[in-house]
C-alpha cells in the first residue's frame, strides 16, 4: 500500500493502517497529504523507551502533550523530539490559545519545505483531547466534519466524547491549513497521510 493511500493512527504498543482509496477519491473526503499525525495514549516511565522507538519509526519531530505530565520527557527530548506541554481539561474542547498554537505548529511543520515529518499528539488514552486537535486540523484543511470524525473513529474506536463531537460540529474553520491540502501548487492532486 502506498503512503498516499494510507492513514495510520497508533499508540505506543501497536499501529495499524487502513486503505483510504475510497476516501481520497470521494468529493469532500480528500485529506491533505502534507499533514502527518501520530495519535497515541500517554506513555509511562516504564514504557517511554518503546514510545521513543514508535516516535522514531513514524518520524515524529514534535510531541504535543495535552494531558498532565506524569512521565519524564527528558529521554524523548534527548532523542531530538521537541515536547510541547499544552494541557487542557479532560473531556473538554481545547481553549483558543491551544488551537492557535496547534494550527501554527501544523503550518510550520507541514510547509512546502517540510519532509516526511509527523506531529505526535497524546492525551491519557488517545481518545479525547488528542483526536480533537487532529480533527481541528482536518477541518481547517477543508475536510467535512462528518468525514473527519469518521476517519478518526475508524482508527481510534471510542474517540471523541459527546461534548468534543459537538465542538467539532460547531467549529467554524477559517481555512488556516487549506494550503496544505494540495500536494503541489497546481491544485490538481488532493491526498494525505495521517498517522
Amino acid at each position: 500500500m502506498s503512503p498516499k493511500n494510507s492513514v495510520t493512527f497508533a499508540n505506543p504498543l501497536r499501529s495499524q493502517s487502513v486503505d483510504v482509496e475510497g476516501i481520497n477519491n470521494s468529493p469532500g473526503k480528500q485529506l491533505p497529504r502534507k499533514m502527518r499525525f501520530l495519535i497515541t495514549d500517554r506513555p509511562s516511565d516504564l514504557t517511554v523507551d518503546h514510545y521513543i522507538n514508535d516516535l522514531t519509526r513514524h518520524r515524529a519531530t514534535v510531541l504535543v502533550r495535552v494531558c498532565e505530565p506524569t512521565y519524564n520527557s527528558e529521554p524523548i527530548k534527548l532523542k531530538g523530539v521537541v515536547v510541547e506541554d499544552w494541557e487542557f481539561d479532560d473531556g473538554q474542547p481545547p481553549p483558543s490559545e491551544v488551537i492557535d498554537k496547534w494550527l501554527n505548529l501544523c503550518l510550520e511543520k507541514f510547509s512546502e519545505k517540510a519532509g516526511e515529518e509527523c506531529i505526535a499528539v497524546h492525551c491519557v488514552a488517545g481518545l479525547g483531547r488528542a483526536p480533537v486537535l487532529v480533527g481541528i486540523a482536518l477541518l481547517e484543511a477543508g475536510m467535512k466534519c462528518d468525514d473527519a470524525v469518521f476517519l478518526i473513529r475508524s482508527q481510534r474506536r471510542g474517540a471523541l466524547n459527546e461534548r468534543q463531537l459537538s465542538f467539532l460540529q460547531q467549529y467554524k474553520g477559517q481555512g488556516r491549513l487549506r494550503k496544505l491540502r494540495y500536494v503541489n501548487d497546481t491544485k490538481k492532486e488532493k491526498s494525505c497521510v495521517i498517522m
